[in-house]
């Protein structure tokens, strides 16, 4: 009985590598595991081609080849007869399957040992259930149409006019309508290096700040390839947001802690993406396998795009806010701040305690030049962008969510400085003490 190939979608998570069988031009038999099958439609497969040279030459020689199937939910088998139809090494098909073997070598930490050479593009004349015991019986996420979430989430982000705001449907949104009960957005800095977490339900601490570097685990690599990353049965690799920890080479003291489960089993990080750049990644986790399926990786993309486009246009319109008028007022009443900042990252200290580095830290330390000069407490958005020793990169610089990042620090660290916003492209400084700068040159 022919099995039809959506069927069994579970067989294609690559948690149980496959099996593929093949014969040469004489009828001698060669197997070898495969790291990955790839469902592209109802009648076509893609397998990895990493190292498999005898494999390679016999589906030269004969054009065809038998793969087994197995279900890492329920340990159902399955027999392929396929027949090749091509070679891709570019388009959607081998940059998707790159980026989830990229993210399957970093799970069981082999690096680069399997980059993938090429996607071999087979038709699948027949797909047949091989006779076992009974499925095993795992927990399985609620049914729901993933669609109709994604376009309740992406309305409820559109109706801002607010960048936090936009941040905060979504999260509020994976959370609430998806009931994915651990979440985190990070958005890429304007060098490409790395990506910081500006928003996290779900976990002990919110993380504001803490970093991922490119290319890093599931976060990493889909701010990299661009690409959906979905791991289904992570408890046989290591722990993402530890490799993430373990490989990174930031400054111990400077290093804030990246939320998420201690362990893990299903993951999916998808990228948000507008006019074809990637803005950051929209990240979520289980202590589930297999709670995370197709239709949730294309909801988050979904989510992800409209999340990227909103933002941007946030920052457009931010750009054109009138300016506030100068308000010049002593501290409030309170002791001494301490505040020291280091000129060569921009990270920046209070009372010895690390607070933030980069663009937000050397954002901070100005207004707290300026207020300490002057008395005065509020900014724009315009006069910030024209003030040359900042240093904003441009039409790049990403303004907006550098500030919702700097303010979510500040109540996060429970600090004596907040920034307020009293209208769209305007900043307040709130501080409760007088404070004491010193500048480290390096």
């Amino acid at each position: 009985m022919k099995t039809p190939l959506a069927s069994i979608r579970d067989c294609f998570e690559g948690v149980i590598p496959s099996i593929i069988a093949t014969l040469d031009a004489d009828g001698l038999p060669n197997v070898s595991y495969l790291s990955q099958v790839y469902l592209v439609d109802d009648e076509h497969v893609a397998l990895s081609n990493q190292f498999f040279s005898k494999t390679a030459a016999n589906v030269a020689a004969t054009g065809r080849a038998h793969v087994l199937l197995v279900s890492g939910r329920t340990g159902e088998q399955f027999a392929l007869d396929v027949e090749h139809r091509a070679s891709l090494t570019e388009g959607a098909v081998f940059a998707k399957m790159s980026a989830q073997l990229t993210a399957i070598s970093s799970q069981h930490g082999v690096g680069e040992a399997m980059v993938l050479r090429s996607a071999e593009l087979y038709r699948v004349n027949e797909c047949r259930a091989i006779p076992g015991p009974p499925p095993a019986d795992m927990p399985a996420p609620p049914v729901q149409d993933r669609l109709a979430l994604a376009a309740k989430v992406a309305a409820a982000i559109a109706a801002q006019s607010d960048a936090e705001l936009m941040i905060d449907a979504a999260i509020h949104g994976l959370e609430s309508a998806f009931g994915f009960a651990n979440a985190m957005l990070l958005m890429l800095d304007d060098d490409g290096g790395r990506l910081t977490t500006l928003a996290s339900c779900g976990y002990a601490h919110r993380g504001a700040g803490s970093e991922v570097l490119l290319g890093d685990g599931a976060i990493g690599i889909a701010a990299a390839s661009g690409q959906a990353v979905r791991l289904s049965d992570m408890s046989r690799g290591r722990r993402m947001a530890a490799a993430v920890r373990a490989t990174s080479t930031l400054d111990a003291e400077r290093l804030i802690a990246l939320p998420g489960l201690d362990e893990p089993q299903s993951q999916l990080a998808a990228p948000m993406v507008s006019r074809g750049k990637v803005q950051g990644v929209l990240f979520v986790e289980s202590s589930e396998r297999f709670w995370f399926g197709p239709e949730d990786e294309e909801a988050l993309v979904l989510i992800g795009g409209q999340l990227a486009a909103s933002l941007r246009l946030a920052e457009l319109e931010a750009r054109d806010a009138e300016t506030a008028a100068a308000r010049s007022e002593p501290a409030r009443a309170g002791g001494d701040i301490r505040v020291k900042y280091f000129a060569h990252d921009d990270s920046l200290f209070l009372d010895d305690t690390y607070l933030i580095k980069g663009v937000p830290g050397r954002l901070l330390f100005h207004f707290l030049t300026v207020f300490a000069q002057t008395g005065r407490r509020d900014f724009t958005n315009r006069e910030i962008r024209l003030e040359p020793a900042l240093k904003l990169p441009g039409l790049k610089d990403n303004l907006e969510t550098r500030l919702i990042l700097l303010r979510r620090r500040l109540e996060e660290k429970n600090a004596p400085i907040r920034l307020a916003r009293p209208a769209r492209g305007q900043i307040r400084l709130e501080i409760n003490g007088a404070p004491r700068l010193e500048v480290v040159a390096s």
